[in-house]
């Protein structure tokens, strides 16, 4: 099969791709009731995929078993509505397992997070995603961020990989991703999936649809997703004036307030789903828990957001 034969198969339309929080009751375990009723809402709410277990989700924090069971009921909360990709990471064995792992709970797709510690070379990642890829029949993601970032001719190479459908960039190199856009544009047409996986993505998808990636992760989908489907919408129709908008009253002061902690990518996504009515349970270390300040001014983020959203009626 192509990529474009396999991403296709993988179906993601276009619109918010939603990362779930993973919900932990009140002893710490993996709540799955709580977990199906998130991912469930997502699907209602509009989403296009849903991500299972990736960063938003705790992967790292998260045992084989409780990851197979966290899988599974995505898949089973979806219904085959929208696609399930699920996380695979650490070395290459055990990305191998977890990617296995998810081919038997039933997903779609997987992600590849980056490996465990180590700073490889080109030849060595190139080894690493295409072992993964051969692990399972589901189409690969290959996420590029920190220790996990490509030249444009490898990433030609990731996409001439059978079962590598497209890359996610978490790094924010626009130049270098528009070289990787054009490099395989050129050597292999045809289907390759980019999409901007920055924390808050909203925030640079408009410089990042103008060198060829448009489709985005939208943690902000997680608690409040009718600001994130009013800003893909406005972003599809070219409605500037609500995107400037919404990036100005509630993009750009959520994206600061994040900046005050580090790990509030997940800490303050999953405060905000609490938020907003559903208890999904705390952070598991070595994350740690927003400020009490911080989750007040969450909350008024929050607010101005839905004023924004009754001002442009």
């Amino acid at each position: 099969m192509t990529p474009a034969d396999l991403a296709a198969r993988l179906g993601i339309p276009s619109g918010p791709l939603f990362f779930p929080v993973t919900a932990y009751g009140p002893d710490g375990a993996v709540d799955l009731d709580t977990y199906r009723t998130h991912v469930r809402r997502g699907v209602e709410a509009g989403a296009a995929a849903v991500f299972a277990c990736c960063g938003t989700g705790e992967f790292h924090a998260l045992t084989p078993e409780e990851f197979e069971a966290c899988v599974r009921a995505a898949v089973e909360a979806t219904g085959g509505r929208v696609p399930v990709v699920a996380g695979a990471g650490y070395g290459t064995a055990l990305a191998v397992r977890y990617a296995r792992l998810a081919e038997a709970a039933g997903a779609d797709g997987l992600l590849a997070l980056p490996p465990y510690l180590v700073i490889a070379g080109q030849e060595g990642l190139l080894r690493h995603y295409r072992e993964i890829a051969a692990a399972t029949a589901l189409p690969v993601i290959v996420y590029q961020r920190d220790n996990a970032v490509f030249t444009p001719e490898n990433v030609v190479e990731l996409a001439r990989t059978r079962g590598i459908v497209g890359l996610k960039d978490g790094l924010g190199d626009l130049d270098l991703m528009q070289r990787i856009v054009s490099a395989v544009r050129s050597e292999v047409p045809g289907g390759f999936l980019y999409f901007n996986g920055l924390p808050t993505a909203e925030q640079t998808q408009l410089a990042y649809r103008a060198v060829g990636v448009p489709l985005y992760s939208s943690a902000v989908f997680c608690f409040a997703p009718e600001i994130a489907l009013a800003f893909h919408e406005a972003l599809e129709s070219g409605d500037r004036a609500t995107v400037d908008r919404l990036l100005d009253g509630f993009y750009r002061p959520f994206v600061e307030l994040r900046a005050q902690g580090r790990g509030y990518a997940v800490a303050l996504v999953k405060a905000g789903v609490r938020l907003r009515g559903l208890d999904v349970g705390e952070v598991r270390p070595p994350l740690h828990e927003p400020a009490e300040d911080h989750v007040k001014r969450l909350a008024q983020i929050i607010e101005r957001g839905y004023a924004l959203l009754e001002e442009g009626k």
